[in-house]
């Protein structure tokens, strides 16, 4: 039988993976993050400009799926730098904003608002000040300032 602490090198560096000292620095990162960025919000407008005009989804479709694509890219990015971004105010805004956009999903006869409320969320977060953006609810702390 294998001794308990056999599997803490294994388990340290399974968490290190997941949670680096410091987050990891890819550097192609920030123009992939500027393209895709943009991407999300051209596609986004076009979702959220045409549901008040009455566009269904196959009007909407490559908008959605380009939003969805680029969202994910965006987020899986994030996550791949260091995933305690997901409690700090960053990522809690992230999870929020999904949050807001599946409930537009669940409930489409109300979907504008919650859609609205999300890009509101998303704006906040992507413009929020470094320590708030930083502020991790885990350490009660910031973690980081900058990028």
């Amino acid at each position: 039988m294998e001794s308990p602490t056999a599997s803490q090198p294994a388990r340290r560096t399974f968490w290190a993976l997941l949670f680096p000292e410091t987050p990891r620095h890819f550097r192609w990162a920030r123009p992939v993050q500027l393209v895709l960025r943009s991407l999300h919000i051209a596609a986004m407008a076009l979702v959220v400009g045409g549901i008040p005009f009455g566009a269904d989804y196959q009007a909407l479709r490559g908008p959605i799926i380009l939003t969805v694509a680029s969202g994910a890219l965006l987020f899986a990015l994030d996550l791949a730098k260091d995933l305690a971004m997901l409690s700090q105010g960053s990522g809690v805004a992230i999870l929020l904003k999904l949050a807001l956009l599946g409930l537009g999903v669940l409930q489409p006869a109300t979907r504008l608002p919650w859609y609205l409320a999300a890009t509101l969320v998303a704006s906040v977060g992507s413009h929020m000040p470094g320590a708030w953006r930083h502020f991790s609810f885990r350490t009660w702390k910031v973690s980081k300032v900058g990028d």
